[in-house]
């Protein structure tokens, strides 16, 4: 009897091989746009070590919607995005605009 050993790559396919390479979180606390939550939840999920996949599995959604929200696509739903941000651990805030430099300058001066 003989055993092959196979790469990995070969039974489970490349993604299988991809290291995860952790993104820093963006310093500016503001969420102006959906690129801004994509890049937050970018960060999460590559500090987490976490694949697209294994992300997307996690989450319930397909890699696509992961993916077109870490790229800052306006068209994915806003329930899928705070369920992503809240499971992945990016937390949201809201503030009147009015207070919204004080906020800013809060979060930043206990960072």
């Amino acid at each position: 009897m003989h055993f092959y050993c196979l790469p990995a790559a070969l039974i489970l396919g490349p993604e299988a091989m991809k290291r995860v390479i952790a993104q820093t979180f963006p310093t500016n606390p503001s969420l102006r746009t959906p690129v801004d939550l994509g890049a937050a939840l970018r960060s999460a999920r590559t500090t987490a070590g976490l694949s697209l996949d294994e992300a997307a599995l996690g989450l319930g959604i397909s890699k696509k919607t992961l993916l077109n929200l870490e790229q800052g696509a306006p068209s994915v739903a806003i329930g899928t995005a705070l369920h992503a941000a809240a499971q992945l651990g990016v937390a949201l805030f809201m503030v009147p605009a009015t207070h919204k430099d004080l906020a800013r300058r809060k979060i930043l001066s206990e960072a």
